[in-house]
C-alpha cells in the first residue's frame, strides 16, 4: 500500500505522550483539531498483538490523524521488526519502541522500562526494526530504573542504541521503580531530574532528544525549546486540559497562526461524531475524551456533568454536546433530562 508520509522530526517539538487508555483514535482524533503540528501517539501495543491481533481494531486510524506514530511494546526483534514493516504498511508516520513503561504487566513480558538494564537487547530490537521498515524507528525511555545510577546508565543506553541506528529519542526525566512502586506512583513519586536530560542533549548533540515528565504548560515546553531540547513530549496535562496545552501549541512551539477556539473544536468534532454513531459507536466513547476541555472556565463543571450524565445513554448524540455546550457559553445550569 502507498502512503503518504508525514515527517515527524520536526513535529516532534511538541508531541503528546502515549498513554494507555487515554490517546485511543477518538482521543486523537479530537487533540489535531485544537494543534495541526503536534505529534500525536497511539497507545503502546504489543508487537504480539500488531502481528497476531485484529488490526483493524488496533491499528485503525482517521487519516486526520497524520502525523502519527505507532508505539509498540516488546523485547523480541524478529517480532519488532514484522511490527514495524506492519505499521508502515497501515500509514504510520513513524514507530516508537516503548522502553518506559513500568507496569506489571509490561514487566512480565520482558519490555517496557525494564529494557533499560538491556541495551544491547534494545540495540538489537531497533536494529531489526529499522532494516525492516522505511519509517523513522524512535524509542521512549526512562533515566534508569531502580538502584541504576541514571548518570551513568543513560548515557551508556544512549550510546548503544543510537549506535544502532535511532536518532530520535523521548527521555522521561524519572527512574521507574519497578520494586515497590505502582505505575501510577511511578508518573510522581521518583524525582524528575531535567538537568540530566538536558546534559545528554549537551553530549549527544547529533541526537534529536526530546524531555518527557511532569511538563504541565506551554511556557515550561518553550523554555526546554529555547534552552537546546529539540522537543517537548507532554502527557497527562495535555489530556486533562487539552486546551491549555494544543489550542495555542502551533503558535507558541511551532511559529504558525492562531488556530482554534475551544468551542470551535467542540463544533468541529461534531460531524466526527456523527459519523461514529451511524457506525454503531456510542457517544461517550468519544466524550470521555472532552470531559477536561473547558477547564478553568465558568460552565465547564456544567459541561462536565452534562456529558458525564448524559453520553452513556442508549441514543445519546449530538443533543448532547449542544446542551453540554450552552453550559459554558451561556454559563446555563446542566438540563439533563434530554
Amino acid at each position: 500500500m502507498a502512503h503518504e508520509r508525514h515527517s515527524t522530526t520536526g513535529a516532534s517539538r511538541l508531541s503528546v505522550a502515549p498513554m494507555m487508555d487515554w490517546t485511543d483514535r477518538h482521543c486523537r482524533y479530537l487533540h489535531r483539531q485544537m494543534s495541526a503540528h503536534a505529534l500525536l501517539y497511539t497507545e503502546m501495543v504489543t508487537a504480539a498483538a500488531v502481528v497476531r491481533g485484529d488490526r483493524v481494531r488496533l491499528l485503525g486510524f482517521d487519516a486526520a490523524e497524520h502525523p502519527l506514530a505507532l508505539q509498540l511494546g516488546g523485547s523480541d526483534p524478529a517480532e519488532l521488526a514484522r511490527a514495524a514493516r506492519i505499521a508502515q504498511d497501515w500509514g504510520y508516520d513513524e514507530v516508537n519502541l516503548n522502553v518506559g513503561c513500568p507496569s506489571d504487566r509490561v514487566q512480565s513480558g520482558a519490555f517496557g522500562a525494564v529494557l533499560m538494564e538491556k541495551p544491547r537487547l534494545v540495540a538489537a530490537c531497533v536494529a531489526e526494526m529499522i532494516a525492516a521498515c522505511d519509517i523513522p524507528v524512535t524509542v521512549k525511555c526512562r533515566i534508569g530504573v531502580d538502584d541504576q545510577m541514571p548518570c551513568e546508565v543513560l548515557p551508556d543506553f544512549l550510546q548503544q542504541v543510537s549506535a544502532a541506528g535511532v536518532d530520535r529519542f523521548a527521555i522521561h526525566a524519572r527512574k521507574a521503580w519497578l520494586q515497590g512502586l505502582s505505575p501510577k506512583q511511578n508518573r510522581d513519586v521518583p524525582p524528575l531530574d531535567y538537568d540530566l536530560v538536558l546534559e545528554m542533549k549537551r553530549a549527544f548533540p547529533q541526537l534529536h532528544l526530546s524531555v518527557n515528565g511532569g511538563i504541565t504548560d506551554l511556557a515550561q515546553a518553550r523554555a526546554f525549546l529555547d534552552c537546546g531540547m529539540d522537543g517537548v513530549m507532554i502527557g497527562r496535562a495535555a489530556y486533562h486540559a487539552p486546551c491549555d496545552i494544543l489550542l495555542d501549541a502551533d503558535r507558541v512551539v511551532f511559529g504558525q497562526g492562531k488556530g482554534r477556539s475551544a468551542d470551535q473544536v467542540v463544533e468541529a468534532m461534531l460531524p466526527y461524531i456523527e459519523r461514529h454513531l451511524s457506525g454503531g459507536g456510542r457517544l461517550n466513547q468519544i466524550t470521555r475524551h472532552m470531559l477536561g476541555m473547558f477547564a478553568g472556565r465558568p460552565g465547564a463543571r456544567g459541561w462536565r456533568r452534562t456529558l458525564s450524565e448524559g453520553a452513556h445513554r442508549d441514543g445519546a448524540g449530538p443533543e448532547v454536546i449542544e446542551a453540554a455546550l450552552r453550559c459554558v457559553q451561556h454559563h446555563e445550569a446542566p438540563r439533563l433530562a434530554i
